[in-house]
């Protein structure tokens, strides 16, 4: 008798030293059908698949608790090659083919056919000859199986990413003996006809048996694709539904959730909406991984905007963008003055400051100290801190200190004097130090992205207060991009919401988490209302 599930991976549990990333999450998956596995970033869908595929991270940081069961048997997967040899295989987001071979040569890569001849007999299957007819027959057949026209000796250099898509595909419908796909973020790269066709072949792969976990953020296309789902949350198990029985509205609130109370408390107020402090309209952002497609907002003075989204869709594109730090184009005003897109300087001339997401490479000079990281880039950019004697000008030494002792007291940033190296500082003090660096250059407006990154509780909680106490205290108007929507909703006035590139939507910081679930999946709340809140 079969078995009913083709995996069962029971009460995993992953820590990383001190940090629990995953909790006691079971899966289930049985054969021949479609299973959603869905989450914000962070989630721990990532690490989870990490588990079922063997991955070195796992294994090098004292594996997991928990069993994996495949086809019932408990099982032990060493590696992904060991995983692809019990039947496991992974269409990637991001791409794993290679450029410079054929359409044949990679679907076949490390699985070639060869045929014998007169100086193999003797020398060995080393020196065996590639049996490129079989190899290409082969790849025939995947490549049909996915409706794929494309020529089979066509080179990969050039194609369409879609057509690349298909090429991963059909690469793992040629494995012998697969019995469980994972399709990670599938359509991310696809148009919409090109993610319509996909879904149509991930049916196809179901009906011959075999079982697919399919990683989405785009719940319009689990409603349409999947027969079941399971939602991770805060790296624990949140729910798992059938398709048939859950609807789009339930999914978005079991992925979003509440986390607990607000990080920090800000009073509630109505958002300023008096005057326009930026204007942006039609940006496009050139940058890797977080590509902005003509979005369009507007920023009131006094007020603190949040920004959100998963990873990856273009929210981190915006700030950077703006500061020119990559390609961008598109209209931008400050208080009704152009700003000049690709000259940095420009843009911090302008009166825009930015506290960046990466603090480590783009944010401070860790082998200095934290007096000369405030004042850095305002010697830079405005030449002040400076004393002038002729063509030579020198540190104004005793400036330097008194702004930097005033900022040390301002932001509460926790050390034993300003000659400290800011290297040795914790994560929320470094954190301060970018803060102080920003407030230097006096800005009207200030951009600040991830500003919790990578820093504990505590030290989130100090961050988040110093940005609320400047706009409320000195009125400054802020900008903040973060991946953590419950800090977002704890100091921002309204929230935008970005998916794809694109603005999905604004939301009031006390809109429903359904809501935001379905902003974060380039749902627009209110239209989806209008059609209709069933999963079907």
């Amino acid at each position: 008798m079969s078995a009913e599930f083709v995996l069962e991976m029971k009460n995993i549990t992953k820590r990383y030293g001190e940090n629990t990333v995953l909790t006691d999450v079971s899966l289930s998956v049985r054969p021949g059908e479609i299973h959603a596995l869905l989450g914000e970033n962070g989630a721990g869908k990532s690490t989870l698949m990490n588990v079922l595929f063997g991955m070195p991270v796992i294994h090098s940081t004292g594996g997991f608790e928990g069993k994996v069961l495949i086809g019932g048997e408990e099982t032990h997967v060493l590696s992904p090659h060991d995983a692809m040899q019990k039947g496991i295989g992974m269409v990637h987001q991001e791409f794993m083919l290679l450029p410079g071979f054929t359409v044949t040569e990679n679907i076949k890569l490390n699985r070639e056919i060869t045929r014998k001849n007169p100086f193999s007999r003797f020398m060995g299957k080393n020196l065996e000859t590639l049996d490129e007819k079989s190899m290409s027959m082969d790849a025939r057949r995947a490549l049909d199986s996915v409706g794929m026209n494309i020529d089979e000796y066509t080179k990969i250099h050039g194609m369409p990413v879609g057509y690349m898509q298909f090429v991963e595909i059909a690469r793992e419908i040629d494995k012998k003996g697969v019995k469980l796909l994972v399709f990670d973020e599938p359509t991310a790269v696809l148009t919409e006809s090109e993610a319509a066709q996909l879904i149509k072949v991930m049916r196809q792969i179901a009906e011959s048996g075999i079982a697919i976990i399919f990683i989405t953020h785009r719940l319009d296309e689990v409603a349409a694709a999947a027969n079941s789902i399971t939602i991770l949350r805060d790296g624990k198990l949140a729910a798992v539904r059938e398709t048939k029985n859950t609807t789009i509205i339930e999914l978005a609130e079991l992925m979003i959730g509440r986390k607990g109370e607000a990080v920090v408390e800000a009073d509630d107020r109505t958002p300023p909406m008096d005057e326009i402090a930026m204007k942006i309209r039609n940006l496009y952002v050139d940058m890797a991984g977080e590509e902005v497609k003509g979005i369009s907002f507007d920023v009131y003075k006094g007020e603190i905007l949040g920004i959100g989204g998963l990873a990856g869709q273009g929210k981190l594109g915006i700030p950077n963008g703006i500061m020119s730090l990559y390609d961008a184009e598109g209209d931008v005003e400050l208080f009704g003055k152009k700003v000049v897109l690709g000259d940095a300087g420009a843009v911090l001339r302008s009166g825009i400051a930015m506290v960046s997401e990466d603090r480590k490479g783009v944010g401070l000079l860790l082998d200095q100290s934290i007096e000369d990281n405030i004042v850095f880039t305002a010697m830079q950019i405005y030449g002040e801190y400076l004393k002038k004697y002729g063509p030579i000008s020198l540190k104004d030494q005793a400036k330097v200190r008194s702004v930097a002792e005033k900022m040390i007291k301002d932001l509460d940033i926790r050390c034993f004097g300003p000659t400290q190296h800011t290297g040795t500082l914790s994560g929320g003090n470094q954190q301060k130090v970018c803060i102080a660096r920003a407030l230097a250059l006096h800005p009207k407006f200030l951009f600040v992205s991830e500003p919790t990154r990578g820093i504990d509780i505590g030290a989130k909680k100090l961050v988040l207060e110093t940005l609320v106490k400047l706009n409320r205290e000195q009125g400054m108007t802020i900008v903040m991009v973060s991946s953590e929507l419950q800090e977002l909703r704890s100091v921002s006035d309204r929230i935008a919401i970005v998916s794809e590139g694109k603005l999905v939507d604004i939301l009031s910081p006390n809109a429903s988490d359904a809501d935001f679930g379905l902003a974060m999946s380039g749902i627009k709340p209110s239209e989806h209302k209008e059609k209709g809140d069933g999963a079907k």
